[in-house]
């Protein structure tokens, strides 16, 4: 059985087309198929157009959560209520094209790979988002310690062992993209060009795009920290060379006067410390919000 994982949220423009081209396309593949919509708190008619659109198709799965839990949250309820042999997950602004499916489940098949991972060869989006999402997948694929996938979102197709592995994380600040690197298995990639969104507005701001950037790098890497440790052996270089300078040039006799070198090494200083404090505060509010050990999400109802 092949299951498709879609996460909602004000889409009620999209959503009747969305799931008519979705069950098209695995209509040509298997009669033995499933389609978990899971509803992230929308305050439109997502939900109800959802529930009216499964009265003629027994095969969608509709799981309603408590509230807006963001993207990650919304994929990792999808992936739980999932009970295919293969698993795809996919966005629900159609900026991941229903008629990949066919390509995805084939290359799958054929390869004998575990996971196969659509990767954006272009998109169509406005410059400025284009260039943040290319300069965090450089700066990401180039500071974590597993190799990642670079131009590469949620859209990919699972075999049920690397489903499994996903939903052993706990963790309650994930990147599903870096957690598919890291469990490894066997990896192959296919190639598409990421459309436009078709209506509707787009539910990743800027401000969410850096929150996400930030969960991914401080989840998989140590570079945040030792950029502190970095700076730190900068700073007392510096130090070292002031004090010689400082030194040599009492017994040379050309002593610097006035406020302007004492007033230099203060801030450079205190920039550096105020570094490390912000790093080290980001590390330590993560470290509470696992410790609490929240529920990554509350399901309100589940229509099955």
């Amino acid at each position: 059985m092949i299951s498709v994982v879609i996460p909602l949220y004000n889409e009620n423009v999209l959503v009747n087309r969305l799931l008519e081209e979705v069950f098209f396309n695995l209509k040509s593949l298997s009669d033995s198929f499933e389609v978990v919509c899971v509803d992230d708190g929308s305050t439109d008619s997502t939900l109800l157009k959802l529930l009216e659109f499964k009265k003629n198709n027994k095969q969608l799965k509709v799981v309603s959560l408590s509230r807006n839990f963001g993207l990650q949250a919304a994929l990792t309820a999808g992936l739980e209520y999932a009970n295919g042999e293969y698993v795809i997950m996919m966005d629900g602004d159609f900026q991941d094209p229903p008629e990949m499916i066919p390509d995805l489940y084939n290359k799958v098949v054929e390869t004998n790979v575990d996971i196969v991972t659509a990767v954006r060869e272009s998109r169509n989006e406005r410059f400025s988002k284009k260039l943040y999402i290319n300069i965090f997948h450089k700066i990401f694929s180039s500071i974590t310690e597993e190799k990642q996938i670079s131009n590469a979102g949620n859209f990919c197709i699972m075999k049920r062992n690397a489903h499994q592995a996903i939903l052993k994380f706990a963790e309650r600040n994930r990147y599903l993209p870096g957690i598919r690197s890291f469990i490894g298995f066997k990896q192959d990639i296919i190639l598409f060009e990421r459309p436009e969104r078709l209506g509707g507005i787009a539910k990743m701001s800027r401000k969410k795009l850096f929150a996400l950037a930030a969960d991914a790098i401080y989840s998989f890497s140590k570079w945040p920290i030792k950029v502190c440790l970095y700076l730190g052996i900068i700073g007392i270089f510096v130090f070292l060379g002031a004090i010689i300078y400082t030194v040599a040039s009492k017994f040379l006799g050309f002593a610097p006067t006035g406020w302007s070198s004492t007033f230099l090494a203060i801030s450079f200083f205190g920039s550096v410390q105020l570094t490390f404090l912000g790093i080290i505060g980001e590390y330590i509010y993560r470290i509470f919000k696992e410790v609490q050990n929240r529920p990554i999400y509350f399901v309100k109802e589940f229509y099955d």
